[in-house]
């Protein structure tokens, strides 16, 4: 099968489009032949070595996570999940190579996909969309009537998570550059600010401080918060994760692999309940240069999806 791959850590250089053996599914994995995959920030960011105490270094390794396909082989020990099914999932943090052919995925990282989605719209949800609701329902626990600052509020995670809070009854204030307030607007965000806003006049309002973008200053965010309230941050570092451990309202969340969770997204999304932007698709021949120019210009205009066809 054809991949993009690389042989070691590095810049946009070392990936290539190369062939790699189909992988066999072991016990709870499924095979999927990928129609859409979808790119985030963590790819190029594993791909620099900056995770590399999770990912390790054995080369060469496959680029991408998000992917929807067909299944075309089931491991053993796998329930409720068949030969031809559709599906939407994530690959495996340690081997990731969604942008390719075929993918090997763990049950848990793997849902149904509505009919009423395409999948390169199915492709765009499992990383962003199941960080989101986690964060959103379970690590921060918000409820209706609850005041929550999504900081980031048209990013990936950040659309995902407005429309999550929304939908639960909360009030949403989030944060994005200058030029794009309207934009919030029309997502469903009840107040905007800029991203250099003054934290003074939300001093101790919100019961949740999502920081989707990782660059919220903790003591600003503790400003913000009232009382029994949580600071919940995505973008992981040693740092915040000893942070975490302490007590305190501050939690550092990596989107946990669970197929009930990813299944609700992918429902919420089949209704209408939660949107994705796609801002271009490509073929996987020419996924490499799409993928140099979002890294080098990133945009909160929406998703790069690469498909197979």
């Amino acid at each position: 099968m054809k991949r993009v791959q690389y042989d070691r850590y590095g810049g946009p250089d070392v990936l290539t489009l190369g062939d790699a053996d189909i992988p066999t599914p072991g016990r709870g994995q499924v095979l999927v032949r990928v129609r859409a995959a979808a790119a985030n920030a963590m790819d190029w960011k594993i791909r620099r070595g900056e995770m590399r105490a999770m990912t390790g270094r054995k080369f060469p390794r496959g680029v991408g996570h998000d992917f929807a396909g067909i299944i075309e082989q089931v491991g053993e020990g796998v329930a409720g999940l068949n030969v031809g099914d559709t599906v939407l999932g994530a690959a495996r943090l340690q081997h990731a190579g969604a942008f390719a052919e075929y993918v090997i995925a763990d049950q848990k990282s793997v849902a149904h996909k509505p009919d009423t989605l395409t999948f390169a719209e199915a492709a765009t949800l499992p990383v962003a969309g199941l960080t989101a609701y986690q964060a959103v329902t379970k690590a921060g626990s918000l409820q209706a009537g609850q005041n929550i600052f999504i900081n980031g509020c048209l990013g990936g995670v950040g659309r995902i998570a407005v429309q999550v809070a929304s939908g639960i009854g909360a009030s949403v204030t989030g944060s994005c550059r200058v030029g794009s307030e309207n934009e919030a607007y029309q997502l469903g965000v009840d107040t905007v600010v800029t991203f250099d806003f003054d934290p003074a006049p939300v001093t101790g309002r919100f019961d949740v401080v999502f920081d989707t973008a990782g660059l919220l200053p903790y003591a600003t965010a503790r400003r913000m918060l009232a009382p029994g309230g949580r600071i919940i941050d995505i973008v992981p570092s040693m740092t915040k994760f000893a942070r975490s451990i302490l007590p305190g309202p501050y939690k550092a969340l990596m989107g946990k692999p669970d197929s009930g969770d990813l299944q609700h997204v992918a429902d919420a999304a089949g209704r209408g309940d939660i949107t994705t932007h796609i801002h271009r698709t490509v073929t996987l021949a020419d996924a490499i240069p799409a993928l140099v120019e979002v890294e080098d210009a990133p945009t909160s205009a929406g998703k790069l999806v690469i498909t197979t066809d």
